[in-house]
């Protein structure tokens, strides 16, 4: 673990700037999704920005359907793409990898517009009926 500075956030700071619950966050840890970079000398987790940034990863996955299995390969994946000493023929293999994940993500996106519509159009078709047949609550 790394030594404590100014840089290093308390995990309750990582929760207010992720939205993820310290819960959430411990559970991350636990599953090997992210670490904390240091500890206190009291104990208490510290996080950097680095930290952070794999947080907003896995919680933009989340939603997306991703398993943490894949979580966790995405971000080996980008962890080695970061690493200077990657051989070139591994790079490729790991940009097809994060390729694959983009595709992947396009796709859950492009469905959850349809969802999305089809919600509103639901929301629409309730709100006409209301304001048709009576007035609205305050």
């Amino acid at each position: 673990m790394g030594t404590v500075s100014s840089e290093h956030m308390q995990i309750g700071e990582v929760a207010a700037r992720t939205e993820l619950s310290l819960r959430t966050i411990r559970h991350y840890e636990e599953t090997g999704l992210v670490a904390p970079s240091a500890r206190s000398r009291g104990g208490f987790r510290l996080y950097t920005e680095a930290d952070v940034a794999r947080l907003m990863v896995v919680r933009r996955m989340k939603p997306l359907g991703f398993s943490l299995d894949e979580m966790r390969d995405l971000l080996e994946a980008v962890d080695r793409l970061d690493d200077d000493g990657t051989a070139p023929g591994e790079r490729v293999e790991l940009l097809e990898r994060v390729r694959a994940y983009e595709r992947s993500a396009t796709e859950q996106v492009a469905r959850l517009r349809v969802q999305l519509a089809r919600a509103e159009e639901f929301a629409l078709t309730l709100r006409t009926r209301l304001d048709r047949d009576g007035p609205r609550e305050a």
